[in-house]
């Protein structure tokens, strides 16, 4: 199958990270295996979601990681023209949900295993295929400590995220936090003699934005990125039960988007001291069962690889640009680049396109990320 036949098939399974991803994994597997390649599968604690790692060629010497998400995000509440979990093809567009984000990509991949197999390779290829990514790049850290068992460490990772094939050294971290705020219930009548844990997350929403604030001053800025700067928002917030009553509970969920210098920690750490030092005195005045509580929900590190790295100038010669650039979105490489793989990102798409009502990759994205496949086969070729 070509890389189109494959993006057909793969757009059919809904990948929705609340849904399982087995059905895609087996089929991958089935294909992979028809290819007489094996694989190994790497499972959640469920059992309803796995890795795939495949390896094609010598395993005894260094090589290159071809690395992609299963996963998509909902479509729910979005308005599609097209059938999302069906492959559209219209003026020169094949939409789906997940053709950008990143099936495309995951379809070029496979479609260049006939020609991997055919090969003597120097080499090898790993196929690298993961879950959860969508929603703080959980499976792949199981599937990066399989690497770590392994007598010799790839010496890049290609992860195929849509960039329109351009190269991609870096990428900011992010870390999301769940604040719980938990005050004293009464009549509102008699509001001062509760504590309203809406009122003190207000003020603690307050104080994130100041930080954030201070994140943009000109000793933190790194031109690189848009925005140049890391970045804080609280994007949920749950609280109250009825109008006349003091609530007893509130929640709320924020992010730090960190440039990869900079550690997101502090800013979880700077509201924490201000919650225990400013806030948590006021409220246990009124009652001693008031609380604020910090849970960490997902979290991966940036990426910042060398311009001047072997790996960069790999990837280079694979997609032939020389434009090398960051993006603002996450992706696995961070964690990729702790275990030691230098890393690049670049895909075929456009992230402009991802995680939209009628997604789609361009049929000459696709084809021209089949080139630079071919390309890497020819590198790794004997």
């Amino acid at each position: 199958m070509n890389s189109r036949e494959l993006l057909a098939q793969l757009v059919r399974f809904d990948t929705t990270s609340r849904e399982s991803n087995l059905a895609l994994i087996d089929f991958v597997r089935t294909y992979l295996q028809g290819h007489g390649v094996a694989c190994e599968l790497v499972f959640n604690e469920h059992k309803n979601k796995a890795n795939l790692l495949a390896t094609i060629g010598p395993a005894d010497v260094p090589g290159l990681v071809l690395s992609g998400h299963t996963d998509v995000v909902p479509v729910d509440g979005q308005r599609w023209s097209v059938a999302p979990f069906e492959l559209t093809e219209k003026d020169g567009k094949l939409y789906g949900r997940g053709t950008a984000d990143m099936k495309g990509y995951i379809a070029c991949m496979l479609a260049s295993v006939p020609a991997l197999v055919a090969a003597p390779l120097r080499m090898p290829v790993h196929i690298a295929l993961s879950y959860d990514e969508e929603v703080g790049c959980l499976g792949v850290r199981a599937l990066i400590e399989r690497f770590h068992g392994q007598a010799v460490k790839p010496l890049l990772c290609v992860i195929g995220e849509p960039t329109e094939l351009k190269p991609v050294l870096g990428h900011k971290g992010k870390l999301a936090v769940r604040c719980e705020v938990h005050g004293a219930a009464c009549h509102s009548a008699y509001a001062p003699s509760g504590v309203n844990a809406i009122e003190y997350a207000a003020r603690l929403i307050g104080e994130l934005v100041r930080l954030g604030e201070g994140l943009k001053a000109p000793q933190h800025l790194d031109s690189r990125f848009d925005p140049p700067f890391s970045t804080v928002q609280t994007g949920v917030i749950n609280g109250g039960k009825a109008l006349n009553i003091v609530p007893q509970n509130c929640s709320f969920d924020f992010e730090v988007r960190a440039l990869p210098a900079q550690n997101p920690w502090q800013v979880a750490q700077q509201l924490q001291r201000y919650a225990e030092q400013t806030l948590l005195p006021a409220m246990q005045a009124v009652s001693a069962q008031t609380a604020i509580s910090f849970s960490e929900l997902s979290s991966y590190p940036g990426l910042a690889t060398s311009l001047q790295s072997q790996a960069a100038e790999w990837v280079a010669q694979f997609s032939g640009s020389q434009e090398f650039g960051t993006v603002a979105f996450g992706t696995e490489g961070g964690l990729f680049d702790q275990a030691g793989i230098p890393t690049v990102v670049c895909g075929p798409g456009s992230m402009e396109q991802g995680h939209k009502p009628d997604e789609f990759i361009s049929v000459e994205q696709l084809e021209a990320c089949d080139r630079m496949l071919a390309r890497v086969v020819e590198f790794v070729r004997v």
